[in-house]
């Protein structure tokens, strides 16, 4: 018989005296209607405890009763007949990068369920250039971390992997600060190119700006990322994958209904990660978040309409 669990995050509390109460995992308490199941009979249950496997459960003649509560909870997200689904389980991630960052990002999202492998820049360039895999859609994606600015061009290529349905994910450091920019998942994200163009358009010192990433710079000082601010970088690249897992998932879920109501499915939901720009700064571990949107492309100029010049009225005119 399967055996019901309390979701991740939720428990019963025992109040002495008094009936128990769900602790939802948002931190809520909740009265529970027992009707005439006991408080221990629920528990056990939902604990799966002293009833041994294959066993038909004797709840004191309140089985059927029982089961109806356990359903309830099922129903409402309080616990679970199966256990949980790894986040990032039937998920692919490529790793390319510095080791002091690109270790501690492939070992927090193994133990989060990715299938990861290590990846070259010329792996990348061939997956750019592959036509897109249906079957792999909102499932592989590449995280290139780097322990320094990012050279002009390095990722120009990769830029163009969200049009191959393979999501792209990027950090780099500039002196004290490391740089998470916003995961792209769909053409039209925000990629390298457009937080080069915001950053630019933000500053007054754009031109310095542009020469610091051109390599018109001294050696690099540091600080490079430690073992705790490298592994506080690997958990918000995870927290920002696991995020696009869940909306992709969504998205399968809602486009499986659709399609069997015959309509059509867009997979271009927005989730905070493609729209969010961190930085963290490696000498107190702190992080801000901004706001960012991807830069439209310019619209081309008309081309220069023909001039000509009116016999003896010495004026000219634009023709069409």
């Amino acid at each position: 018989m399967t055996r019901s669990r309390l979701a991740p995050g939720t428990g019963i509390v025992t109040v002495p005296g008094g009936a128990p109460v769900l602790r939802t995992s948002g931190g809520e308490f909740l009265r529970i209607d027992t009707g005439g199941v006991t408080g221990e009979e629920l528990v056990r249950r939902l604990a799966g405890e002293g009833v041994p496997e294959g066993e038909m459960p004797d709840e004191g003649g309140h089985t059927a009763e029982l089961a109806r509560l356990v359903e309830a909870f099922e129903a409402a997200g309080h616990a679970l007949s199966t256990p949980p689904r790894a986040p990032l389980a039937g998920r692919t991630v490529h790793v390319l990068g510095d080791p002091v960052l690109t270790v501690p990002l492939a070992r927090c999202a193994g133990a989060e369920g990715a299938e990861v492998h290590r990846i070259t820049p010329d792996g990348v360039a061939e997956l750019a250039r592959a036509a897109p895999d249906d079957g792999a859609e909102g499932r592989v994606a590449v995280v290139w971390c780097l322990d320094s600015p990012v050279p002009d061009g390095l990722w120009d290529t990769a830029d163009r992997l969200p049009g191959r349905s393979v999501a792209w994910l990027r950090c780099h450091r500039e002196g004290a600060h490391s740089w998470i920019e916003p995961l792209a998942a769909a053409p039209g994200d925000v990629t390298s190119r457009h937080i080069r163009l915001r950053r630019l358009a933000a500053t007054p010192a754009h031109r310095e700006l542009a020469a610091y990433w051109a390599g018109h710079r001294t050696p690099d000082t540091g600080p490079h990322p430690t073992e705790a601010s490298a592994a506080l970088i690997a958990a918000l690249l995870t927290a920002d994958l696991i995020a696009w897992a869940e909306a992709e998932a969504e998205a399968e879920a809602e486009a499986g209904e659709r399609a069997g109501a015959g309509v059509g499915a867009s997979r271009a939901a927005v989730f905070p990660a493609r729209r969010r720009l961190r930085r963290i700064d490696l000498r107190d571990l702190t992080h801000t978040e901004h706001p960012v949107l991807p830069v439209p492309d310019v619209a081309p100029l008309p081309a220069p309409a023909a001039v000509r010049t009116r016999a003896g009225a010495g004026t000219a005119e634009a023709r069409p």
